[in-house]
């Protein structure tokens, strides 16, 4: 499994953490370009009820730029995507992957890029 960059969120409630989480992106440089509520979705195209899971596309276009010059590649892990949902207990959950742990290559540049991605999005989340 892909090693993840997450906190457990358990005293505030989905609204809060998703005006939160948005916030906090936004301070550390992204904006979010993709939004797919999950919930809805399943809603409509499955006629199934689903937990309350939204997906959040977020992009700083600088970081973008700067990989996008060492790898065309990397466009297919792009945006970055940071998951808010409910777990079986209730409890809010803020996930998003570690952009490190899916570099295509060992090219240094390119690791630092993500280094630097990695540690914004993670200071985004431990604000939330």
């Amino acid at each position: 499994m892909t090693q993840t960059l997450h906190r457990d969120i358990t005293d505030k409630n989905f609204d809060e953490v998703d005006e939160r989480l948005r916030k906090t992106l936004a301070d550390n440089g992204f904006g979010i370009i993709t939004e797919i509520d999950v919930t809805a979705t399943f809603k409509k195209k499955l006629d199934v009820d689903f937990r309350r899971y939204t997906i959040l596309g977020a992009c700083n276009p600088g970081f973008a730029h700067k990989a996008l010059e060492h790898d065309l590649q990397i466009g297919t892990l792009l945006p970055c995507n940071v998951c808010l949902y409910e777990d079986d207990a209730g409890t809010v959950v803020i996930d998003a992957v570690d952009p490190v742990q899916l570099l295509p290559t060992d090219s240094p540049q390119l690791k630092d890029v993500a280094d630097t991605v990695r540690k914004s999005i993670l200071a985004a989340i431990e604000a939330v």
